[in-house]
């Protein structure tokens, strides 16, 4: 469909998405089968009980692997030819230099802390890689209010808002415009925060309780002052628009 102009650019940009659960994961899957060769993959997180309703590598069989681990392996078994480097690590003040962000010609942003996902976006916006990030996707059903709009211009979305009240508040502001997959819908939870179901679970909410201590540092169910409802075909379509936002601008290149 897009002729073999559009794929080589496919092969050889290099894409690195922060944050592989819900969002990052799909958004991950669907680079890779659409020919995205060079792909890094960043979180700290392993794969819990409660991550199998909307994150891709997680079923019963990967509960407690490393998440990015256990999507790389599952990338490779779509394109063994692929260069998927996965990083176990979290995007901090503390860390945000060891990821060389202008090395990469696209920047995709599906981190959950606002603290840091504040601070990549700020980074990401000095570099010359074109960048794309995704508001919140929890508490949502309606599939057709999900959007992309600039990030100054989206609507309806706390996490948008609650950025822009950051970046306002520090007078820090990002170098360029970016654009952003949001939804304006807001549900409420009709359900209440529950232990987990699992011996395997690493969480300290686990039924048994927590699993090797030393995991619990890449461990974040319990950090949360509340943990929103998620659907799964919510998640998989904001990951897939990111997605195609980055293809549609390499294709884009194609024709000028």
């Amino acid at each position: 469909m897009l002729g073999n102009e559009t794929m080589e650019r496919f092969a050889q940009k290099k894409v690195i998405i922060f944050g592989v659960g819900g969002v990052g994961s799909w958004c991950a899957e669907s680079l890779i089968r659409s020919g995205i060769r060079q792909l890094t993959i960043v979180d700290s997180d392993r794969v819990c009980i409660t991550n199998i309703n909307r994150q891709l590598m997680a079923t019963t069989k990967t509960v407690g692997q490393v998440k990015v681990v256990a999507l790389r392996e599952r990338l490779l078994t779509i394109n063994p030819k692929a260069e998927i480097t996965a990083m176990q690590k979290i995007f901090t003040q503390e860390t945000a230099d060891d990821f060389d962000l202008d090395s990469y010609d696209y920047i995709v942003d599906a981190i959950d802390s606002l603290k840091d996902k504040a601070l990549l976006i700020l980074m990401a916006c000095r570099t010359k890689a074109k960048f794309f990030s995704s508001m919140g996707a929890a508490l949502k059903m309606d599939a057709t209010r999900i959007k992309v709009a600039e990030f100054w211009k989206v609507q309806g979305d706390p996490l948008a808002r609650a950025l822009r009240k950051k970046f306002k508040s520090q007078q820090q502001f990002p170098k360029h415009k970016f654009m952003c997959v949001y939804s304006d819908e807001l549900l409420a939870n009709r359900g209440h925060n529950a232990t987990c179901g699992t011996e395997q679970c690493m969480c300290p909410k686990a039924k048994n309780g927590p699993g090797d201590p030393s995991l619990l540092n890449h461990e974040w169910c319990s950090s949360k002052a509340q943990i929103n409802g998620t659907m799964a075909h919510i998640t998989a379509i904001f990951g897939f628009m990111l997605g195609g936002l980055v293809l549609a601008d390499i294709d884009k290149q194609s024709h000028n």
